[in-house]
């Protein structure tokens, strides 16, 4: 029996049958697996550690895709809903389109490679524990409240699909953050920025961070690394660890 690669055909199928169905398959000793006529199921994902398997994805996952993931990879070769990669550990997602609000909600580890545009408070309560940081790298846009009340990781926005004029994140970016690293290839208005964050110069290990996951991007979804890399990124951290120490009592 070829345990390599294995077929599931998602259409009708009840979300908690259908990840009854994936998880059983990865505990079988399967590789791979190709999920066809996804839409809209749930949890896809959520809480599997499987660090050498893949699982495919085409159609579009319901909301929570790899919650509490502790290690898997999982491709969608569509758009995806809110809430993916929610509290992730490890592990890789990457998404051929454009995916909803919430994305990398207190990621804690892995990666997130969104091809297009992500919504609103993207990366909320990113957290990073020694060398465990967590990146997430968006082609597109972001909407309101990127990185609000980031902890820690590290988030790409490449602008990739923004029109003349149109500005490469919404408004109160950064707002409540503490931690991490946002690097966006596109200028930002004062206006924009939450109060909590600052952009200041970029150094040389930020072009090699940067250039580690352009270089990964490229490979995933066919752009010109040389045309990324050409238009300058913007640094942005927070002015300190405990924007409000004041409001405690110790």
């Amino acid at each position: 029996m070829n345990l390599h690669k294995l077929t599931i055909d998602a259409k009708g199928i009840h979300y908690k049958e259908l990840n009854e169905m994936i998880e059983n398959a990865l505990n079988e000793g399967y590789k791979e697996i190709d999920l066809i006529n996804v839409n809209g199921q749930r949890y896809i994902g959520d809480g599997l550690t499987f660090p050498d398997r893949k699982l495919n994805i085409y159609g579009t996952p319901g909301n929570d895709m790899a919650a509490f993931m502790n290690g898997l990879t999982i491709e969608v070769f569509a758009n995806g809903q809110d809430g993916i990669g929610n509290t992730m550990n490890a592990g890789k997602i990457i998404v051929h389109g454009s995916a909803g609000d919430i994305l990398g909600y207190g990621m804690r580890g892995g990666e997130i490679f969104i091809k297009g545009d992500v919504g609103y408070r993207v990366g909320i309560h990113m957290k990073e524990y020694q060398d465990k940081i967590p990146v997430l790298v968006v082609g597109g846009k972001a909407g309101d409240f990127l990185g609000e009340y980031m902890a820690g990781g590290r988030i790409i926005v490449l602008g990739l699909t923004l029109k003349d004029g149109e500005p490469i994140t919404g408004l109160y970016c950064g707002t409540g953050m503490h931690g991490g690293v946002m690097y966006l290839r596109g200028e930002l208005q004062p206006y924009q920025l939450g109060k909590e964050v600052k952009v200041v110069d970029m150094e040389d290990e930020d072009y090699k961070f940067i250039d580690k996951y352009v270089t990964e991007f490229v490979k995933l979804f066919g752009y010109s690394k040389e045309y990324i890399m050409s238009k300058p990124f913007y640094k942005l951290i927070p002015y300190n660890k405990r924007p409000y120490g004041k409001l405690y009592a110790y």
